[in-house]
């Protein structure tokens, strides 16, 4: 809540990795503002359910469209505004459990479709929302609320999973570092294609994992955070999958096709190979 916004209460944790987010993706809406001279309406959030369906009503000030979806559905709602109106900038916001659980099934389709959206994904390995569950990002082993003796399933890779399905851009960030964050999402909404920005926010009340990615190097606790190499090239699919096998969380660029065409370019390309009929066209396909 803020003097601006008074009506609307954002219910999250003190500490909570999403109010960075918050902040990097409000500096990218201003940043793209600047770049492109579009107004903040032209930008629309799409979130599902969890704590970062907050987002949705995100700047105090001139707001971005927002729609509070249902569960694990960001991506189709997201695809028909974007089919709708292709002129939008249109952002998805979920949580690992969102996207990644539910809402999985729906990645590879839009991959293949190459969705021109940037889908901006906070990795709590927890449901926060509804008081920590383990989610598919969940360590195997860990106890939660819904593993109360381990959980059973291997941990997915989410940044390995985007790069099988063939996402187009996909990034890692971290909800501690805002301003980089913020150009990693801006790059996302720049690209003409899907784009991915895996993002890790502890989950402060559930799974606070945040001295585990910074470290504690006085308490022998080594950071899992780590920078992509300036010299790493983001074309390279195979580079982009070396890199994920050396463990951690890399931040930066990680996989960048911009060779691709958008689905929105590719609907118009088949607008002249399906030209209306004629009314007399018509009338004579009725004829016997």
């Amino acid at each position: 809540m803020s003097k601006k916004n008074p009506e609307y209460d954002f219910k999250w944790c003190p500490g909570c990795g999403d109010f960075g987010v918050r902040r990097a993706i409000e500096f990218a809406m201003i940043g793209r503002l600047e770049e492109t001279g579009q107004p903040m309406a032209n930008n629309v959030v799409v979130a599902g359910i969890g704590c970062s369906g907050n987002l949705v009503h995100l700047l105090e000030g001139e707001q971005p469209y927002g729609i509070h979806g249902i569960h694990g559905r960001s991506l189709p709602i997201a695809l028909g505004v974007k089919m709708a109106k292709p002129t939008l900038n249109v952002v998805v916001v979920a949580g690992d459990g969102d996207f990644l659980s539910i809402g999985g099934e729906h990645i590879g389709p839009q991959a293949a479709r190459n969705l021109n959206i940037c889908a901006v994904i906070m990795d709590n390995g927890v449901y926060g929302l509804t008081k920590g569950q383990s989610s598919p990002t969940t360590l195997q082993g860990k106890i939660t609320s819904s593993t109360p003796f381990g959980k059973l399933e291997t941990k997915t890779n989410p940044l390995e999973l985007y790069l099988t399905l063939g996402v187009s851009f996909i990034a890692s960030g971290f909800s501690g570092q805002p301003r980089p964050l913020s150009k990693l999402i801006q790059q996302g909404m720049d690209h003409p294609g899907f784009s991915i920005v895996h993002v890790q926010s502890p989950c402060t009340t559930y799974n606070d994992t945040f001295i585990e990615l910074k470290g504690d190097l006085a308490n022998g606790i080594q950071p899992a955070l780590w920078d992509i190499p300036e010299e790493h090239d983001p074309s390279d699919r195979t580079a982009a999958h070396d890199l994920l096998q050396q463990g951690g969380v890399p931040v930066g660029v990680l996989y960048n096709d911009s060779s691709r065409v958008s689905l929105d370019e590719a609907v118009v390309g088949t607008w002249d190979k399906a030209q209306p009929k004629t009314v007399e066209q018509l009338l004579g396909a009725f004829e016997f």
